[in-house]
């Protein structure tokens, strides 16, 4: 019985990780600390072409506020799979 439990926790860790929402929210999280560094630690030189507003640290924190967004959603509202269903790389045609 303890080791049903366990690879059905294993098997939605992995749904999970595959998610969509996951894969998007880790990706814009990432650019969006790139871009909120770069923003922070901007030269004079860099504001001259944007009327003296850091673009790069608005569109960071845009992003991070989006990321964190798709990962609450993933958290909220995760994906359902039902309990006997197959896998398509696991079904055999002959």
């Amino acid at each position: 019985m303890a080791d049903t439990d366990k690879h059905a926790a294993q098997s939605k860790r992995a749904v999970r990780a595959f998610d969509i929402r996951t894969i998007i929210g880790t990706l814009l999280g990432i650019y969006g600390v790139i871009l909120l560094l770069m923003g922070i630690f901007a030269s004079d030189s860099d504001l001259e072409g944007s009327d003296g507003s850091s673009i790069n640290l608005l569109t960071g924190i845009t992003l991070l506020v989006v990321s964190a967004f798709f990962l609450t959603w993933v958290r909220l509202r995760p994906l359902l799979v039902a309990e006997g269903e197959e896998d398509a790389s696991d079904a055999h045609i002959e």
